[in-house]
C-alpha cells in the first residue's frame, strides 16, 4: 500500500525534526571532542566547532599520564560494576515477593516503599546514619546507601507481575522452592528489564557525585566525577610548570579532554544494551 502525500510529508517533517534534535544533543559532545584535539590558540579563540583545528594530541598525552585521574577512574569502575551487580540482585530479591500474589502484606510494604519516592531522607540524618555505620571515607559509602533504587525495583516488580503465575505454580508442584523459581524461571524471562535496570544503575553509579562529596575526604577515593569537578572548578589542579610556553595544550583543551575521558566509557556501553533497554522499558510499563 502506497503512502499518501500527507503521510510522506509527515515522515519528512518528522525525520527532519528528529535529526535536528539529535544534532543539538550530539553537537556539544562532538565540539568538546574536537576541542580536546585542537591547539590552545584555536580553542581559546572560539574557532573550533565540529572538527579539530591545528590537530594535536598534547592534551590527551597529558591527561592520560595523570596517575590521580586513573585512580579515580579505577574507583568509578569498581563502584559501577560492583554497585550495579549488588543493586540489581537486591532489587530482584525485593521485587519478587512484592510481585507474589500470596504475599499478604505486599500492599502495606509497597506503600512504605513508594513513600520514599516522594519524601527523601533528610541530609543530616542521612549523614549521621552513614557515619554511625562506620562507612565514612570508605568506598562502600558510595554503594550501600543507594543500593536499591525504588523506581528500578518497581519496574522489576511490574515486569514480574506480568509473568504468568502458572509457571511458578507448576514449578512449585514439581518441588522447586522460591529461590529456584526466581533464578531459573523468572530471571531468564526478565533479560530485557534487567538490562534496562542495569543501565539505570550503571549510569547512576558512574555519575556518583553528591555521596562522594558528603562521605569521602580521602582524595584517593574520589570517583571520576568529583575529580572532573576539581579540574573544571580549580584549573590549578591541571597546571604544571612546563605548561608555560607549551603550544600543545592549555587549561581549555585539558578540560575538554577530561570531560570526554569521563563520558566516553558509559556512552560506549549503551549500544550493546539498546535493544534490551527499549524492550524492557516498554514491557515494564504494561501492568501496574
Amino acid at each position: 500500500m502506497k503512502n499518501t502525500f500527507g503521510e510522506k510529508v509527515f515522515k519528512v517533517v518528522n525525520y527532519t525534526f528528529l535529526t535536528l534534535a539529535a544534532f543539538t544533543m550530539l553537537a556539544p559532545l562532538v565540539q568538546m571532542l574536537a576541542m580536546s584535539f585542537s591547539s590552545p590558540i584555536a580553542a581559546d579563540s572560539k574557532k573550533v566547532f565540529l572538527f579539530p583545528v591545528e590537530f594535536t594530541f598534547g592534551a590527551w598525552e597529558y591527561i592520560l599520564n595523570r596517575q590521580d585521574l586513573w585512580n579515580s577512574f579505577a574507583v568509578t569502575i569498581f563502584i559501577t560494576v560492583v554497585g550495579t551487580l549488588l543493586s540489581v540482585l537486591f532489587s530482584v530479591l525485593t521485587a519478587y515477593p512484592l510481585a507474589h500474589p500470596k504475599f499478604m502484606i505486599k500492599r502495606h510494604v509497597m506503600f512504605g516503599i513508594v513513600i520514599t519516592m516522594i519524601f527523601n531522607a533528610p541530609l543530616i540524618p542521612f549523614y549521621l546514619t552513614v557515619k554511625s555505620l562506620g562507612m565514612l571515607d570508605s568506598i562502600w559509602a558510595l554503594i550501600i546507601p543507594g543500593l536499591i533504587g525504588t523506581f528500578n525495583m518497581v519496574i522489576i516488580r511490574t515486569f514480574f507481575m506480568g509473568i504468568p503465575a502458572e509457571l511458578s505454580d507448576s514449578a512449585q508442584i514439581d518441588g522447586c522452592h522460591d529461590f529456584r523459581v526466581l533464578f531459573q524461571i523468572f530471571l531468564p524471562l526478565s533479560k530485557p528489564v534487567l538490562a534496562t535496570v542495569s543501565l539505570f544503575y550503571a549510569v547512576g553509579y558512574w555519575n556518583t557525585f553528591q555521596r562522594a562529596i558528603l562521605f569521602i575526604r580521602d582524595p584517593n577515593l574520589h570517583p571520576l566525577q568529583v575529580k572532573l569537578r576539581e579540574y573544571i572548578v580549580s584549573p590549578e589542579m591541571l597546571s604544571v610548570t612546563d605548561m608555560l610556553g607549551s603550544f600543545d595544550y592549555n587549561i581549555t583543551t585539558l578540560k575538554a579532554a577530561t570531560i570526554i575521558f569521563a563520558a566516553t566509557p558509559i556512552i560506549l556501553v549503551y549500544p550493546f544494551l539498546q535493544k534490551y533497554f527499549v524492550k524492557g522499558a516498554m514491557l515494564g510499563s504494561l501492568k501496574g
